[in-house]
């Protein structure tokens, strides 16, 4: 549904994007990743057609966005991360207006698409609201509604819950969670568990380069070094590290906390090119301790970040 191949984008010479290249599936929800001024709202702004690009292609639904601009943009629906909306009139009237703009020119047709959008959004008991009166999360499920119209089959949404309040987040999160499938979604922020809780895919961006693509458990795979197994443990605590660091494949265990009695809880530092979960489980009930829980840790996707961006500093 979208194709980027090399794309450069220079200010002067300055380079915001370079070379970057990567697809999204149809009905993908992929999340773009980066610091502050990584390049993540410059190659969306090239995406919409807002800004050309200096070198590289850029395909919307099988057309490329410089030679069928006007084509690509019916296809794309855009939320800008400080989206800009009339305030002085109604969110129904302004959605109709929206709708004319995008081409929907028959009035039943345009009435039936804005009721559907303000369901869909959310947006029933502000309808005859003037915009400039709502909050600032109904001010986005309406930038929302609007980039919706037209039926686009491309979302491209720049930080769509910034400002937002807690409630509101949870909200716009479920919200773009239930439009994926339908649509291919690019979703771009620098709130790393807002990716984890609605996108599949992850692109991590740092100084206008793509460091990594894949899925968080993935680049947490590839990134490993080492495995961390939680384990709750009845039993003298001493014997129980002398006993774990003895399987093989263990590199360490430590003593976290207590949890209640002679239970405590352990973390077993394992080498990934084996899982010896079924050892350690046999070791402990052999040697007659009381094992209670046992779970794998994952490497955050905050700290696949930082190790990602820190080894591209590093580099460079």
């Amino acid at each position: 549904m979208i194709e980027i191949q090399n794309l450069t984008k220079r200010y002067g010479h300055i380079k915001a994007v370079e070379n970057v290249s990567f697809t999204v599936n149809k009905g993908e929800i992929l999340g773009f990743l980066g610091p502050n001024g990584a390049g993540k709202t410059t190659t969306m702004r090239v995406l919409t057609g807002y800004f050309p690009p200096t070198e590289g292609k850029v395909k919307i639904a099988g057309m490329d966005i410089t030679e069928n601009p006007i084509e690509v943009k019916r296809h794309t629906g855009y939320l800008p991360e400080n989206v800009s909306l009339y305030t002085d009139i109604q969110v129904a009237k302004y959605l109709q207006f929206v709708g004319r703009i995008k081409g929907i020119k028959q009035r039943v047709a345009l009435k039936q698409k804005v009721n559907h959008i303000i369901e869909l959004c959310g947006l029933e008991t502000v309808r005859k609201r003037m915009i400039g009166k709502l909050s600032k999360g109904f001010r986005q499920r309406v930038g929302l509604a609007q980039a919706l119209l037209g039926d686009p089959d491309v979302l491209i949404l720049d930080e769509p819950t910034v400002g937002l309040d807690p409630k509101q987040i949870v909200e716009i999160r479920k919200l773009i969670k239930e439009l994926g499938g339908e649509r291919t979604i690019i979703l771009s922020t620098h709130i790393l568990p807002e990716v984890q809780m609605i996108c599949e895919r992850v692109i991590i961006i740092n100084e206008g380069k793509i460091v990594a693509i894949d899925t968080p458990e993935n680049l947490n795979r590839q990134l490993s070094k080492q495995t961390t197994i939680l384990m709750e443990i009845e039993g003298e605590p001493q014997r129980v590290i002398n006993t774990l660091k003895n399987v093989e494949g263990v590199l360490d265990v430590r003593k976290k906390s207590k949890k209640k009695g002679k239970v405590h809880e352990y973390e077993i530092v394992t080498n990934p090119e084996k899982d010896i979960r079924k050892d350690l489980a046999y070791t402990t009930l052999e040697n007659q301790f009381g094992l209670y829980e046992m779970k794998g840790i994952e490497m955050s996707l905050e700290e696949i970040f930082l190790k990602l961006v820190t080894q591209e500093e590093h580099h460079a």
